[in-house]
């Protein structure tokens, strides 16, 4: 297997000290590798290393001369924004090659989904996954084989994510592919890198698998750490026993075995088994229940983008209660956004109309994908005063999220966006909110991250409306699921009937005769059979997480509907 590119000893420093230090690895044609990591630790600046964009400190990165590489940026850049997608994509050529080449350049964009019509397009007007596709068309346009792909996920619905997932999986090139969804990473690598603590981890497994093996590897190094420290400390109690027998009787063998000791001491330390440090916060929200039958009522309700414009879509009837988790699931622009932020003017401006109706003593607590509700020029402690009025409750809580004192003061513009977002969430934990309305939290949040915001959204005592693209999230926290599609909001129960919805629209699903041989004709028992070994999956594995974690509601529509298929059988 030929080798694309090798790394040697890498170092990248920044002015709050080392990102990552000692980096040596290959990338072989035929590696598919995820590159995963908390927020900060250093992924995109590992990209932007490898294809030169940025130089480390130290070390060295060889790219085989016969490797052609492409890196796919998170965002257009500002110089591509006045151009049509079709010079977009031909900007990447020499420019004596354009001409020649748009054939080209018109049929990548075609396999992208998109119409000599939208080739024409203005780059600035386009959506966010049409965003992600014109990227990778302008990458893809020099054949390359080894892709860079710096989270080609953030921002995009879950049709546009489904093509993603389909491209990288029948892509036949080597690739690089950070991004903080599991099941993108599980669906399309077959390598992981899991940069932390400075250094990388690498494994010949997807996502799931490697994170698991990762965390075998923390707990065999921990034991393997306690046991090293049980003879270090051993071996110092020795030396400093026999230091002192030798002053007592003046005895310079013994004083000279002790310093043999002390030495023996220092190079067991040296060689002593790493251990991570972990992470320093713990993503979690509280809320209150509101004893009432109704939080929040709609009926025959308009959304439009904004006021005065057509409606987007229409709510015939909706209804939300505290227990109740609901993800608003559809495309981009159809008008999820829209829907929360119509509640939540309503929600500020206390009233209700005969459309849109809220229970008088809801508190209502909104996560606003833009992060606009923390003040830019505010210090930390500062931004949360909305939150929690006082100051002691204030700094107990950045402390706790990984926010030390000597950081109090410092101003919310000079955050990450991870960090943004973690300073927004210990606002919401703080005010203890009956109605949380949660618009794309996961766009800023690591793996982690969103693990940890399912469970704790599982356990939240008030509503919960949320709106999100990530499977996993969707899936693990929520109850109740609606789609919007087609002008309308539906209410569905099953949210996998509801990504095969969104897998039929976009034309992803497969036929099922491409998956039986020619001569065999499926059984009319074999659809039952297999929802129900899928059904009795499901049950199992809840009820192996710990009760806190298991979903009763889910388990009770679970059993209800094995009983009405073995009644079938």
């Amino acid at each position: 297997m030929s080798t694309l590119l090798t790394a040697q000893s890498l170092r990248v420093d920044t002015a709050f000290g080392t990102l990552f230090d000692s980096l040596s690895f290959t990338l072989k044609k035929g590696d598919r590798i995820g590159l995963l990591g908390d927020n900060g630790c250093g992924k995109s600046t590992l990209l932007k290393v490898l294809d030169g964009t940025d130089s480390p400190a130290a070390g060295t990165v060889a790219l085989a001369g016969h490797c052609m590489m492409a890196r796919v940026e998170q965002h257009l850049p500002d110089a591509i924004y006045p151009l049509t997608m079709l010079d977009a994509v031909l900007a990447q050529l020499p420019a004596a090659e354009r001409d020649s080449l748009r054939w080209k350049a018109e049929t990548l964009l075609a396999s992208m989904g998109f119409t000599p019509q939208d080739t024409a397009l203005q780059s600035s007007t386009l959506s966010g996954g049409q965003h992600t596709r014109l990227l990778l068309a302008r990458a893809l346009i020099s054949e390359p084989d080894l892709l860079l792909l710096d989270e080609p996920s953030n921002h995009l619905d879950l049709p546009t994510m489904l093509w993603l997932e389909q491209f990288l999986q029948n892509w036949t090139g080597s690739f690089v592919l950070v991004s903080h969804d599991r099941q993108l990473l599980d669906a399309a690598t077959n390598g992981s890198w899991i940069l932390r603590d400075k250094t990388l981890h690498y494994f010949a497994l997807p996502c799931t698998a490697a994170r698991k093996a990762l965390v075998a590897k923390d707990e065999s190094d921990a034991l393997r750490h306690k046991a090293e420290q049980k003879e270090i400390d051993r071996v110092a109690a020795s030396a400093k026993r026999l230091a002192t027998w030798g002053k007592v009787y003046d005895n310079e063998d013994l004083a000279r075995k002790a310093k043999q000791m002390e030495k023996q001491v220092e190079r067991l330390k040296e060689s002593q088994t790493e251990v991570t440090a972990g992470s320093q916060w713990t993503l979690t929200l509280r809320g209150d229940a509101l004893r009432a039958d109704r939080l929040l009522e709609m009926d025959n309700l308009d959304v439009p983008p904004a006021p005065g414009l057509p409606a987007l879509f229409r709510v015939d009837s909706a209804r939300l209660k505290s227990g109740d988790r609901v993800a608003i699931i559809g495309r981009n622009g159809c008008g999820k956004s829209s829907l929360m932020k119509l509640i939540w003017q309503q929600c500020r401006a206390e009233q209700s109309t005969d459309t849109l109706k809220l229970h008088p003593r809801v508190a209502p607590g909104y996560y606003d994908q833009t992060l606009h509700q923390l003040p830019d020029d505010a210090p930390l402690l500062d931004a949360l005063e909305p939150f929690a009025p006082n100051p002691q409750d204030r700094k107990m809580a950045l402390i706790s999220a990984g926010f030390p004192w000597a950081r109090h003061g410092q101003l919310v513009n000079t955050l990450s966006g991870g960090e943004r977002s973690r300073l927004l969430f210990v606002g919401l934990t703080l005010a203890r909110y009956s109605l949380l309305m949660l618009d794309e939290p996961t766009n800023h949040l690591d793996m982690e991250g969103k693990e940890a915001l399912a469970d704790t959204l599982q356990q939240f005592e008030g509503g919960v409306l949320l709106v999100s693209h990530d499977r996993q999230l969707i899936t693990q926290s929520c109850n109740r699921f609606w789609l919007i599609e087609d002008g309308k909001l539906s209410e569905w129960h099953d949210a996998d009937a509801v990504f095969e919805r969104l897998r039929e629209s976009s034309g992803l699903t497969q036929s099922v005769d491409t998956a039986l041989p020619r001569d065999e004709t499926p059984s009319p028992y074999d659809d039952v059979l297999e929802r129900l070994v899928a059904l009795e999956t499901l049950l199992a594995e809840d009820l192996a997480r710990k009760p806190k974690h298991q979903k009763p509601q889910l388990q009770a529509q679970w059993r209800k509907e094995i009983e009405d298929l073995e009644a079938q059988l």
